[in-house]
């Protein structure tokens, strides 16, 4: 049997090569053996065997000194690179099997743009800095019908899942607010109900449309024996507290609106509260979303043990 053809029926040895660098690098058996952590006799068998693998001499030996052939120096110029580009993929299949490295797409409704959402893509920076993040904030298509068409693979939102091929999970409550300009009347010790507000125009979420949060809404009003005086409908969190700083009405949200709220409007909670949660695709075992998850519930807990606006 020639060289060639044993050289295809058996593949080379990748620790061989290894071996074979670090000798070329040393040129000295016994600190290489030291610095690989083998013996120097074991060292010297793995050298063989890869020469005679290739059917190349690799080293000129003395008693004295080791030196490369020059067919020797020649596969140590080609196998460095190739070795560190081989290192370099199995750090990067490393990273993608721990879920450090990839990329998530993270739906997300307006009221978590400005406490929690901030927070969890900071958190996701320090710990995940190589990891992709998309963030979508969907308007004419729904949360669940992005999920199911992996268009998305997380989101944040008001409304548990109601696809049984999805999974939610309930992060934390917080209150309601009555967002009033900074010069209403209205304040958090004289508030009384919302049944003083009639004369008020109400700046809402089209309180036609069949989600968990105008649910909410609807109860609260209810609760309240009330029906607001709605003037302009928004289902933009940031839209209605500017109209409602320059004065246009009032509005019902999640206290968490005050992160990022103008500095001219007031916010007055509520004992009602409203639900955060998330939902993702049951059968998705990704690392990176696993990795997601965690964190968004060790900040969720951190947000329900006192992070939210007071």
């Amino acid at each position: 049997m020639t060289n060639a053809q044993t050289t295809s029926q058996n593949p080379l040895d990748l620790q061989q090569i290894k071996y074979f660098l670090a000798l070329a690098q040393e040129l000295h058996f016994w600190n290489t053996a030291e610095k690989m952590f083998i013996t120097q006799s074991a060292l010297s068998r793995q050298i063989k065997a890869l020469e005679d693998e290739l059917g190349v001499t690799l080293f000129e030996r003395s008693k004295r000194s080791v030196k490369l052939t020059e067919a020797g120096a020649f596969l140590r110029d080609r196998w460095t690179p190739m070795l560190e580009e081989i290192s370099r993929t199995h750090r990067q299949a490393r990273k993608i099997h721990e879920g450090a490295l990839g990329s998530i797409t993270i739906g997300y409704p307006g009221s978590v743009a400005y406490g929690f959402l901030p927070e969890v893509v900071s958190r996701i920076a320090q710990t995940l800095p190589e990891l992709k993040v998309e963030l979508v904030e969907p308007v004419d298509i729904s949360f669940e019908e992005l999920l199911l068409d992996f268009q998305m693979d997380l989101s944040f939102r008001r409304d548990p899942a109601e696809n049984p091929s999805l999974t939610s999970q309930c992060l934390y409550s917080e209150p309601m607010a009555l967002i009033v300009p900074q010069n209403h009347w209205v304040t958090q010790e004289n508030f009384k109900g919302l049944q003083e507000l009639q004369e008020e125009k109400f700046i809402l979420s089209g309180l036609h449309q069949k989600t968990h949060y105008v649910n909410t809404l609807k109860q609260i009003f209810t609760e309240y024996d009330f029906t607001p005086n709605v003037h302009i409908e928004s289902d933009f969190g940031a839209m209605i507290l500017g109209l409602v700083a320059r004065g246009l009405g009032i509005s019902l949200m999640p206290s968490s609106y005050a992160f990022g709220a103008p500095p001219n409007v007031r916010f007055i909670h509520l004992p009602q509260k409203v639900n955060l949660y998330m939902t993702w695709r049951k059968d998705d075992n990704s690392p990176v979303l696993k990795n997601v998850l965690e964190l968004a519930q060790q900040i969720a807990l951190e947000f329900a043990q006192g992070g939210n606006p007071v």
